[in-house]
């Protein structure tokens, strides 16, 4: 019988409160314990993708998230952990270059995504984070992808959905 790893996956999830204050500012505590903002700063919504990554430990370890607005409503959602990226392996030197395809990947791009947010790929390929500005862009390789001619962009907490035609 094949033995679990042993840090696949953690025995609890850390909760992450962020309670929304009437001037726009945030109190993060993850666990019950303050999470303090960087040297100088406070948190803010905008800061939701760094708050994830300190949290996640730069998603590693996936994290529940409850936002606490001043209305007393609320939202929680899951942060998945990402995978780690891995290393392919180099082809062995007795194979002629020629013998190994390159990869053709197509750019896909849209807008309207919350800055950091994750963003899935339909087919689910994999994920990106929206940058800064709400964009995103995906590199497709085709050739793994054969007779696809579409994909979906789905922001995971904005819920913005983008189909964009594989050029």
């Amino acid at each position: 019988m094949k033995q679990p790893h042993p840090a696949a996956a953690p025995v609890t999830i850390p909760l992450v409160v962020l309670t929304v204050h009437p001037n726009g500012t945030l109190t993060v505590t993850m666990d019950g314990t303050v999470l303090p903002p960087p040297a100088h700063t406070v948190w803010r919504r905008s800061s939701l993708p760094d708050i994830i990554e300190q949290a996640s430990e730069h998603r590693s370890v996936p994290v529940w998230v409850e936002v606490r607005e001043t209305d007393g409503t609320s939202l929680t959602d899951l942060f998945p952990a990402q995978p780690q990226p891995t290393r392919h392996e180099e082809p062995e030197a007795s194979m002629p270059r020629h013998a190994v395809a390159s990869p053709a990947l197509v750019e896909v791009r849209a807008e309207g995504f919350i800055p950091g947010e994750d963003i899935a790929i339909a087919p689910i390929t994999g994920h990106v984070d929206a940058a800064k500005d709400g964009s995103a862009r995906a590199f497709i390789d085709a050739a793994e992808h054969p007779g696809v001619s579409e994909v979906v962009l789905v922001g995971r907490v904005s819920g913005t959905l983008a189909v964009r035609r594989l050029a």
